[in-house]
């Protein structure tokens, strides 16, 4: 399958279930079709398609990058900005002195199961897909999110202290995961970014004898208060986490409260959780956590609250973030994108930003394919890219300023996870092919990882009019512009922007297509 051909030719194979197309204008993208709305690009050892270092052509000029249902992934071209109005019937107006939130990165996480999928792959294949996510020629990752210890997306249970009563977690290791999987990868990701990797902790469970349940799993908290000697040692098994990760060279910029604490309220909860109330969270940062980070070696790490679903914003944000001593350690919220359609960014992201504008929000997780009856992966799935570049788009409208996808890779199941929890990942791996399939998620993901660069700020966009256009422009840290337009429509959607330092440049959106559009200003 690395069979290049020139671009003026169209190749069209049946390859077992899937169609084979080499398509011009895709950046050499081999498109397979697995029978879903749109097609995924294959990678080997030797191939794969990417869209280089993305550098602007000299002002006067402007850059799109399409991605399409109809096969287009990333597709570059260029153009002239007009002096004078196109005439299109909708104009799309950057409003430069309206400023906003400013970016912080874009990932997704190194769970075992995207460790395991990962290293499933050939050395050359290994290094193809972690250029594809962190090189200067990939699409810019500089965020991964690392469980502490198992999660869901493991193969089996474990926390690093599972040794009963060891309240001065004398026998705290790191696993075989961590060790052999994790950190190497993570590592060589750091080796091909050109930034310095922001790396985020979460834990999903503390060790079954610190919990009321006696188990990593179901319905379960902290036993005792916080204060308590569990909730001193649970701080402490965070503090002990960044002290064995530092060994390997790898610090972190931040760790969350805990990966979602109404699971661990739920009852008979179906894998790893640990159960927190708004209240418990407070006191648990302002008397053992914060107090804990302040005093280690890691005092400027940050401290995320919530990383659960917006659903629980702004009740959440306030019974934490309106106690002092709480506060005070805390630097932002971490949302997940689960049931974002049941509550809308405004009440939930917007007035939570509203009430605390010094805590900044942040996109924790999110995946497709997570919810019954459309679990698991579909390869070639456009209409979850679209629901990436949606969600991604309606948070960076309200505030948000990272988005994290969930596991980096999984296998063509949707796993490994040991309690059949499968979902879908932007990049599937097929180890028996030594082979593996950029989703249409991935270039989703890429349209907004690849440009809008760590401080970007975003600034205004005014309609003209009424439209079905989804979009969000930035200012980049050197004065260039990048907006991305999402069109979910079925149909073409002409339109104009207009910039008034430079002029408007004619866009057209096709019917199921996402669009970057970026310009130089100076």
């Amino acid at each position: 399958m690395g069979l290049l051909l020139p671009s003026s030719v169209f190749l069209l194979v049946l390859f077992t279930a899937a169609e084979v197309i080499l398509c011009s204008g895709s950046s050499d993208c081999v498109a397979r079709n697995f029978g879903h709305d749109s097609i995924v690009c294959e990678c080997n050892s030797t191939h794969c398609d990417s869209i280089g270092p993305g550098n602007l052509p000299p002002v006067g000029n402007f850059s799109s990058y399409l991605s399409s249902m109809a096969g287009s992934r990333l597709e570059a071209s260029q153009g002239q900005i007009q002096v004078n109005s196109t005439g299109a019937g909708l104009r799309l107006t950057i409003v430069p002195h309206q400023k906003f939130q400013r970016i912080m990165g874009f990932g997704g996480a190194m769970t075992d199961a995207a460790a395991i999928n990962i290293l499933s792959l050939s050395a050359g294949a290994q290094e193809q897909l972690l250029r594809q996510y962190f090189s200067s020629d990939g699409i810019g990752y500089s965020v991964v999110r690392v469980p502490m210890a198992s999660c869901d997306f493991s193969t089996r249970l474990y926390t690093y202290a599972d040794t009963p009563g060891d309240y001065n977690l004398d026998n705290f290791t790191l696993a075989p995961e961590d060790i052999h999987m994790k950190i190497p990868l993570l590592q060589r990701a750091q080796t091909l970014s050109p930034r310095p990797l922001s790396l985020l902790a979460s834990a999903w469970s503390a060790p079954s004898w610190m919990k009321t349940n006696g188990a990593l799993i179901g319905k379960g908290s902290l036993k005792g208060k916080p204060g308590g000697k569990e909730h001193k040692t649970w701080a402490q098994y965070y503090i002990r986490f960044l002290e064995e990760y530092a060994k390997y060279n790898l610090t972190f910029w931040a760790v969350t409260t805990g990966n979602e604490p109404s699971a661990g309220r739920m009852t008979n909860y179906s894998f790893q959780a640990l159960g927190f109330t708004a209240e418990e969270q407070r006191d648990w940062v302002a008397l053992d956590l914060g107090p804990a980070l302040h005093a280690s070696a890691y005092p400027d790490t940050h401290v995320l609250l919530l990383d659960d679903s917006r659903l629980l914003l702004p009740y959440w944000a306030k019974v934490v973030l309106n106690d002092v001593h709480a506060g005070r350690y805390i630097h932002g919220v971490a949302v997940h994108w689960y049931m974002d359609s049941l509550v809308p960014a405004d009440i939930s992201l917007g007035v939570t930003h509203q009430l605390y504008p010094e805590y900044y929000l942040f996109g924790t997780e999110a995946c497709a394919g997570w919810s019954s009856p459309d679990r698991g992966v579909k390869l070639g799935s456009w209409s979850r890219a679209e629901e990436y570049a949606h969600d991604i788009l309606e948070d960076l409208n309200h505030h948000v300023v990272g988005w994290t996808d969930w596991n980096l890779a999984l296998d063509p199941t949707g796993g490994p996870n040991w309690v059949k929890n499968f979902v879908d990942s932007p990049i599937v791996v097929d180890a028996k092919q030594d082979v593996f399939y950029k989703q249409p998620s991935f270039y989703s993901m890429a349209h907004f990882s690849k440009f809008l660069l760590e401080d970007s700020q975003r600034v205004g966009v005014s309609s003209s009019g009424k439209t079905q256009l989804e979009y969000s422009a930035f200012v980049r840290p050197d004065s260039s512009v990048v907006l991305v337009v999402l069109n979910k429509a079925s149909s073409e959607i002409q339109f104009e922007v207009w910039d008034p330092a430079v002029g408007y440049i004619p866009c057209t959106a096709p019917a199921h297509s996402i669009l970057t559009v970026a310009w130089n200003t100076r």
